[in-house]
C-alpha cells in the first residue's frame, strides 16, 4: 500500500489563499489508518505503564516508592541521549525502503519483549536490590526500543502531508487510535484493583499487550512507503541540528510549553490510583474515573478535527489548556461526597485534552516546515526526538516528584494514610497542573506561527521543491543526449 502524495508544488502554492485544503489534496483514510495503526497497542502499553506501574510496584512488588520514582527520572536521563541519537540516524538513514521503515521494523520486537519484562519480574528476585535492579533495566531498555519506534514514526507523521489542516487528521486518527488502545487499560486496571493474584494477572495483561502492539509495528513497517523527496535531506552535522532546533524561536517556544503541559498530565497519571483509594474512598472508582476521561478524549476527536478546518491552532490550544489546568485543579478539593462531580469534571478535562492531543504534534510538523525554510533541509527526527525527550523528562520528573513525596510523607501502602499523605496526593492532583498548565499558558502567549504564516513558509518551499525538480529534469535530459 502507498502512501497518497501530496499535489504537486506547482498545484498547491497560494493554497492558504482559497481556504481549507481541497478534496484532491487530502491524504487517504486507509493511509492514514495503516500508518496510525501501532497507537493501538502503544496506547495500551504507554498509559498501563504511566499509570498503574508505580502503584503495582509498591503496591505488589514491594518497591518504595522513593526508589521508582528514581528509576523513572533515570530512565529520562537516558533518553537524553537514545532520543536524540534515533532522531539524527533516522533523518540521516538511506535504504531502498526509506529511511524510517528500517527503524519502525527493527523497534517492534525489542518493545514487545521488554514491556512483558517490566511487567513479569521473576518472583525469585524477591523484593530487595535485585528486584529494584531489574525493574531499573526493563524501564529503560522498554523506553529506549520506544524511542527506536516512535522517533521515526512522528517523523514520518509530520512527512505525510503538507497541508495545515491536513495534518490534524494525520495526528487525530493517530491519536484515536492511541485512546482506543488505552480502554482497554482501564479494564485491566479495574481487574487488577480487586484480583486475588495481581501478579499473575498483570504478566497476562502484558503478554497480551506485547503481542499485539510488536504485530501492528511489523504491520506498519512492512507496508507503509515513503515520500522519496526526503531522501538525503537529514541534517549533516549532528550538533548543529539539535542547536538549530534550540535556535527555532517557534520551537523553542512550543518546547516549553509542551513540557510544561506533559509535567501537569503527568502528575495527575502517576497519582490518581492513589486519589481514587485514598481521597474518594474506593480504589476501584480509579479505573471508571480515568476511563471516562480518555473515553471523552476519543469521542472529542473528530471535534477538534473539524474545528481545526476554521481556527488558528494557536487559539484552540489556548482554549484547551484553560479548559484542563482548572479542571484538574478544581477536582483536588473534591472527597467522598462529590464522586459523581469528580465524574463530571474528568470529562470536561477528557474533552478538551483530546484537543491538545491533536493539535500539538500537528503544530510541531508545521514548526518544522519554519525549520526547512531557514536550512533547506528535513530533519523531523532531530525535532520529534526533541519533543519526545520533553514529554519523557516530564513525566519522569513528574514520577520522581509523585514517590518522593508519597515517600516523605510517611505513605504506607494499603493503610490508612495520615494527613500529611492525603495532602500530598490532593497537592499533585490540582497543585501541580494548575502551576504548569498557567506557566504553559502565559508562555505560549509569545507563539507566532500562525495559519498565515505557515501559509507564506509553504508557498516558498513548493517554490523551491519546483525549482529543485525543473534542475533534475533538465540534467537528466542533458544526461540522456
Amino acid at each position: 500500500m502507498a502512501v497518497a502524495q501530496a499535489a504537486p508544488p506547482e498545484a498547491r502554492a497560494g493554497a492558504g489563499d482559497r481556504g481549507p485544503v481541497a478534496a484532491e489534496d487530502r491524504l487517504a483514510s486507509g493511509t492514514i489508518l495503516l500508518f496510525a495503526a501501532p497507537a493501538l497497542g502503544q496506547g495500551f502499553m504507554f498509559l498501563f505503564t504511566g499509570m498503574y506501574l508505580l502503584k503495582f510496584s509498591t503496591d505488589v512488588l514491594g518497591i518504595a516508592p522513593g526508589v521508582m520514582g528514581f528509576l523513572f527520572l533515570l530512565s529520562r536521563v537516558w533518553d537524553a541521549i537514545s532520543d536524540p541519537l534515533a532522531g539524527y540516524w533516522s533523518d540521516r538513514t538511506r535504504t531502498r525502503i526509506g529511511r524510517r521503515r528500517p527503524w519502525l521494523l527493527a523497534g517492534a520486537l525489542p518493545v514487545g519483549l521488554v514491556f512483558y519484562a517490566m511487567w513479569a519480574p521473576p518472583e525469585a528476585l524477591g523484593a530487595g536490590p535485585a528486584l529494584a535492579l531489574w525493574m531499573g533495566a526493563a524501564i529503560i531498555l522498554f523506553y529506549t526500543g520506544m524511542t527506536i519506534f516512535n522517533v521515526p514514526h512522528d517523523s514520518l507523521a509530520a512527512e505525510l502531508s503538507d497541508s495545515y489542516e491536513d495534518r490534524n487528521r494525520v495526528f487525530g486518527i493517530r491519536r484515536a487510535l492511541f485512546g482506543a488502545g488505552t480502554l482497554f487499560v482501564f479494564a485491566a486496571v479495574w481487574w487488577l484493583s480487586s484480583s486475588a493474584h495481581p501478579r499473575e494477572d498483570a504478566r497476562v495483561f502484558a503478554a497480551i499487550g506485547a503481542v499485539v502492539t510488536a504485530s501492528l509495528m511489523l504491520v506498519t513497517g512492512a507496508c507503509i512507503h515513503e515520500r522519496s523527496e526526503f531522501q538525503g535531506r537529514g541534517a549533516r552535522r549532528p550538533v548543529r541540528a539539535f542547536a538549530e532546533v534550540l535556535g527555532n524561536p517557534h520551537a523553542r517556544l512550543l518546547l516549553g510549553v509542551f513540557f510544561l503541559q506533559q509535567m501537569g498530565i503527568g502528575a495527575v497519571t502517576f497519582v490518581s490510583a492513589y486519589y481514587t483509594q485514598y481521597i474518594l474512598g474506593d480504589a476501584e472508582l480509579f479505573a471508571p474515573m480515568m476511563g471516562s476521561l480518555f473515553v471523552v478524549s476519543l469521542l472529542s476527536i473528530p471535534f477538534w478535527i473539524h474545528l481545526g478546518r476554521r481556527y488558528d491552532k494557536k487559539f484552540l490550544i489556548v482554549a484547551s489548556m484553560c479548559v484542563v489546568g482548572g479542571a484538574l485543579f478544581s477536582i483536588g478539593f473534591l472527597g467522598e461526597e462529590q464522586v459523581a462531580w469528580v465524574f463530571a469534571i474528568a470529562c470536561i478535562a477528557g474533552a478538551a485534552t483530546g484537543g491538545l492531543d491533536v493539535l500539538f504534534p500537528s503544530l510541531q510538523a508545521d514548526v518544522i516546515d519554519y525549520d526547512e525554510q531557514q536550512s533547506d533541509e528535513r530533519k523531523e527526527g532531530v525535532y520529534f526526538a526533541a519533543w519526545a525527550f520533553a514529554a519523557k523528562t516530564a513525566l519522569g520528573i513528574s514520577g520522581l516528584l509523585a514517590g518522593l513525596a508519597l515517600g516523605a510523607t510517611g505513605y504506607s501502602p494499603g493503610a490508612s494514610q495520615p494527613e500529611s499523605v492525603k495532602l500530598a496526593i490532593r497537592v499533585l492532583m490540582s497543585g501541580i497542573p494548575l502551576a504548569t498548565y498557567g506557566a504553559g499558558l502565559l508562555l505560549f502567549r509569545r507563539f507566532a506561527l500562525t495559519r498565515d504564516a505557515h501559509s507564506e513558509i509553504r508557498t516558498e518551499l513548493d517554490r523551491r521543491r519546483t525549482r529543485r525538480r525543473l534542475e533534475l529534469a533538465r540534467e537528466d535530459a542533458s544526461a540522456g543526449r
